[in-house]
């Protein structure tokens, strides 16, 4: 498999899940601003839409989508339990995890990086996105993870998302159960080693 990734972005998350479900992959840099690849190609030739994370599988076939990819993933080493079985409720609670992380913490972010977004719309942005970190500040009190004591590839993209706080110069002090479950996250060896690849620590 090939993973196009840039270092940082929301393609950390299926970088970290490959390297938790122990699969064998390529990861390919392709940078969100140049869209230029390591041989000095376009990405765009090889993913329209020019964004990451996608992930082009043994036989050709291609997923986009930080949420299905890690979830693809997750179900191609059972035997990592990085995600529940399909069907079963807990299956559903994290697929509604990984949603929300999609359509409220990681778009959330978006205006904050953009910056051609007036500064009134960004301190607008900012409170609807500190609200839901303190929502999830809630959810994670008294759990080991995400999903309760069980690590899964929800962990890994909130962990992403969450990740941005800092370059947003975003104070994640009022959120302490936030904070100590990133810091559990942030130890686990597929993290470390997803994060060196990218040049982040």
């Amino acid at each position: 498999m090939k993973l196009y990734y840039s270092a940082g972005a929301c393609s950390l998350a299926a970088h970290i899940a490959l390297e938790e479900a122990g699969l064998k992959y390529e990861a390919i840099s392709a940078p969100t601003k140049t869209k230029q690849l390591p041989d000095g190609s376009d990405y765009r030739q090889v993913n329209p839409l020019g964004y990451v994370p996608y992930l082009v599988l043994d036989d050709g076939q291609a997923l986009r989508e930080c949420a299905i990819i890690c979830q693809y993933v997750a179900d191609q080493a059972p035997a990592k339990a990085l995600i529940p079985p399909c069907g079963s409720m807990a299956r559903y609670q994290l697929q509604m995890w990984m949603h929300f992380t999609a359509t409220e913490l990681h778009k959330g972010f978006s205006p904050l990086f953009n910056p051609a977004m007036p500064a009134e719309a960004k301190q607008v942005a900012l409170a609807r996105l500190q609200e839901r970190l303190k929502f999830v500040d809630g959810e994670l009190a008294g759990k080991a993870f995400v999903m309760g004591s069980d690590y899964s590839v929800a962990d890994a993209y909130l962990f992403t998302v969450t990740h941005w706080a800092k370059p947003m110069a975003i104070d994640l002090a009022p959120y302490p159960n936030l904070l100590a479950w990133r810091e559990r996250v942030a130890a686990r060896p597929a993290v470390q080693a997803a994060m060196k690849a990218e040049g982040l620590i």
